[in-house]
């Protein structure tokens, strides 16, 4: 009998021992970080999803090394329970603790935020701060630093023009600059796969956005871009003035929606009926059609053209043609 309890004794201490090193394991592994395969890995968080889900998504991912080993650890302290839904960016290696804490966060959970094409900086600021982003002015304020500006090098003297039109995903706790970093990292990303056909048009990158944010503004149908691009790309080699209505509204400081007579004579820095070539620099953000137009525009002779009304326009290549399409579409 007395062997009988000496084994047991011994069995229960071995057992005793194997648990508390596993334990000593498991939480080693809990507190110990997975390199990241690529920053900004972006993992999904659906309403209704178990816990063991979402840690077999964070590993299949290469967030985590064992899921099962969170999950089990988040069930016994009821954390598993706490996991707010969204989607969540991982930019640096975090421990599985860490990661837990993570998704726990009020603040930490992305949220999607769409920036239209042809957008203007104070536009693109009003934007995030109705979804709420921080306020327009420290969006601006931002976007005026000039040690960012100086940090993100543009070959410009704001970021008018840079601030790429596409659909992000932030953090409440993002920094307006941060932002900023973002959709000008996306601007180069876009720009990049473009930069070949650029330089075979002999363009600076200044004024290819510059003319392809007068194109964004310009054009009601996405079909017409290249039309549009070709008209203005036709005037500049012919050393004409644009003559771009968008152009003289972005240079009127409170534009009421009523562009007169008087303002299209009224000399500005943006005011291409009264300027030779292009405006200083862009008048909103293009997107990635409005910048390829400009470096493959239609193959036509078109100067002119007028809007018919119903969001196309009428193309001509003389002034009689374009008189003649005035009075048919302008003057009715």
């Amino acid at each position: 009998m007395r062997k009988l309890l000496v084994s047991i004794v011994v069995l229960l201490v071995m057992a005793a021992g194997v648990v508390a090193g596993a334990a000593q394991l498991a939480w080693r592994e809990l507190h110990r970080s997975q390199p990241l395969p690529v920053a900004g890995v972006v993992v999904s968080v659906t309403p209704g999803d178990h816990f063991r889900t979402v840690a077999n998504r964070l590993q299949a991912a290469g967030i985590l090394r064992h899921g099962w080993l969170l999950s089990l650890w988040a069930r016994v302290n009821a954390l598993d329970r706490q996991v707010r839904p969204g989607d969540y960016r991982f930019e640096r290696a975090l421990t599985p603790i860490e990661v837990l804490d993570l998704l726990r966060s009020p603040l930490a959970a992305l949220h999607r935020v769409t920036i239209p094409e042809g957008s203007t900086a104070e536009q693109i600021a009003a934007i995030w701060a109705a979804q709420g982003f921080g306020g327009v002015d420290a969006f601006m304020l931002a976007a005026h630093d000039p040690n960012l500006l100086a940090d993100l090098d543009l070959p410009a003297s704001g970021v008018e023009g840079y601030l790429f039109p596409n659909t992000y995903a932030a953090q409440w706790s993002d920094a307006p600059a941060e932002i900023i970093r973002r959709m000008v990292a996306r601007f180069r990303a876009v720009a990049s796969e473009l930069d070949a056909l650029r330089r075979q048009r002999d363009l600076t990158v200044q004024a290819w956005v510059t003319l392809a944010s007068i194109v964004e503004k310009e054009t009601g149908a996405p079909s017409e871009r290249a039309l549009v691009a070709a008209v203005f790309l036709n005037r500049l080699r012919s050393h004409w003035p644009l003559q771009s209505d968008p152009t003289v509204i972005y240079g009127i400081e409170a534009f009421d929606g009523n562009l007169t007579k008087a303002q299209l004579r009224q000399p500005t820095r943006y005011n291409t009926y009264t300027i030779p070539g292009l405006p200083p620099g862009p008048i909103c953000n293009p997107g990635r059609a409005a910048l390829a137009a400009v470096l493959q525009p239609a193959a036509v002779d078109s100067l002119y053209f007028v809007a018919r009304g119903d969001g196309t326009h009428q193309f001509s290549t003389t002034l009689a043609e374009h008189n003649r399409a005035v009075d048919r579409f302008q003057r009715k």
